[in-house]
């Protein structure tokens, strides 16, 4: 699914129009019938509903919807907000539709259930002072859930905050596609809980638009997964090497062995310091074994390495002089994409002349403290996405940056948010885990840009269904790895 700038969806927006062919305001009651039918079925009809309509086509949206949830028996009331505007001409012929029995307020009133913000949408370019914005600060501090239509009051579709004053909805209920917005951290308190709903867009038109920007959704995670033929045996999944864990941290290597093996790989060797082999053999033993080193990992020459279908590298290894060393091995002799995670990336980070030898195609799974000491701090996530942009470009390499809707930025410059994922996750051994299915992605022959993807789909998914039956507080990695088959299943 494609993230498209405002001026894009206006583009789309005004093509629709002229070639569906449909009214602009017929369009607009598209829009607000799709609006109402999520909300009748998110909110029963005993509540009190208050609607703020600015003067704009978002407010023509509000207007359009009071009078169809009026029609729904909600009982609504309307405040119309004007900043010195007549109102757009698809928000006068709303306004002028309005039945006359619906009670209209002139200040924010606490005496509701629910809120409806449809003051600005897409087109404000400038933050709001004055009354709106005292306006905006009241609305906020009723402490009733709010539903932003489109996107919130003050946000700016495109990235960040316009200014101080935004509406803090629980919902945003955003129109054909989403946002930009609602893909950076630092926006979550101004977008909530979101949704898209389908307004009859035109699609050609959408894919006509070019975007770096795209959202990846269980549709596309569903065609990308690759049947199994049935006689097929082992080899054909491939031989996976998961390099990682050192004395206290062999755990990462289990972690990720398991996910390894879960997501598919036919066979997966672990290699470890030999304090972790009696763990290892122990609590995994469909995994090969070999060890480097006593307490942490040492330098070795492994014989026809390049035998090896996907290699994954980082976890629990620690920043020991000799596990550099051993990376810098890895790293000339592999010749292949790999997986790097955790200390492989700090390793880097304090060596960047490494980043040039790293084979073309290899994936860096960094959180946002790994990011800035391999790419550099930046101001806001926004900035961090370009850059992430510009390293995948510059370097040849997919980065996966880690948080909610994870960004997996490919060599072309094209960024992928994922759709799964919970703050249950934010857990030890997360990023383990998906070190391990990327791993046995790669091993299986997706590209690494697929593995990337659909392993950071997976992990999210395994995650979400987790957190359902165990409560967010309570997963734990090891529980991530244990629903990986279930996620499976659901894609099948």
């Amino acid at each position: 699914m494609k993230i498209l700038s405002a001026e894009q969806t206006r583009t789309v927006d005004t093509f629709t129009i002229e070639n569906e062919p449909i009214k602009s305001i017929d369009l607009m009651e598209r829009a607000s019938k799709a609006f109402v039918a999520w909300f009748v079925k998110k909110f029963s009809t005993d509540k009190t509903v208050l609607i703020f309509a600015g003067p704009g086509n978002n407010g023509g949206d509000a207007l359009a919807i009071t009078r169809l949830l009026y029609n729904q028996q909600y009982k609504v009331k309307l405040l119309l907000v004007s900043i010195n505007s007549k109102g757009s001409k698809n928000y006068k012929i709303n306004l002028h539709k309005l039945p006359k029995k619906i009670a209209l307020v002139e200040q924010a009133d606490a005496d509701c259930d629910i809120i409806i913000d449809g003051i600005f949408g897409s087109g404000i370019d400038r933050p709001f002072e004055g009354r709106i914005g005292t306006l905006i600060d009241e609305i906020n501090l009723l402490g009733k859930p709010i539903v932003s239509i489109d996107i919130a009051s003050g946000l700016s579709p495109d990235g960040i905050p316009l200014g101080d004053c935004v509406i803090k909805p629980d919902f945003t209920v955003s129109f054909q596609l989403p946002k930009l917005a609602f893909m950076m951290p630092e926006n979550s308190e101004f977008v909530g809980e979101w949704r898209v709903i389908d307004i009859g867009l035109n699609n050609k038109e959408i894919e006509r638009q070019k975007s770096n920007y795209h959202y990846f959704s269980t549709v596309l995670a569903r065609k990308m997964v690759k049947p199994r033929l049935k006689y097929a045996h082992k080899g054909h999944f491939g031989h996976a090497l998961i390099v990682g864990g050192s004395f206290g941290m062999i755990g990462a290597n289990v972690l990720a062995s398991k996910a390894c093996l879960r997501a598919g790989s036919g066979l997966v060797t672990s290699l470890v310091p030999n304090c972790g082999y009696t763990i290892l053999q122990t609590s995994f033993p469909e995994a090969m074994c070999l060890t480097s080193g006593e307490k942490h990992l040492i330098n070795l020459e492994i014989e026809n390495i390049s035998n090896y279908s996907a290699l994954g590298i980082g976890p629990g290894i620690g920043e020991n002089l000799e596990t550099l060393s051993l990376l810098l091995t890895l790293i000339k002799e592999y010749k292949k994409p790999m997986v790097l995670d955790a200390d492989a990336l700090n390793l880097i980070a304090q060596n960047p002349e490494l980043i040039e030898l790293l084979p073309k195609g290899s994936v860096l799974t960094p959180h946002v403290g790994e990011f800035n000491r391999l790419v550099g701090n930046n101001s806001h996530s926004l900035e961090r996405i370009e850059k992430q942009k510009k390293f995948s470009e510059k370097h040849g390499l997919i980065l996966v940056l880690k948080g909610a809707h994870s960004s997996i930025s490919n060599v072309d410059g094209t960024v992928w948010f994922n759709s799964t994922g919970n703050p249950g996750m934010a857990t030890a051994g997360s990023g383990d885990v998906l070190t391990g299915i990327i791993t046995g992605l790669l091993a299986q022959g997706y590209t690494s840009f697929d593995a990337a993807r659909l392993g950071v789909f997976i992990h999210g998914k395994a995650g979400d269904i987790a957190s359902l039956e165990l409560g967010e507080a309570s997963v734990i990695a090891s529980d991530i790895v244990q629903r990986i088959p279930s996620t499976f299943i659901s894609l099948n």
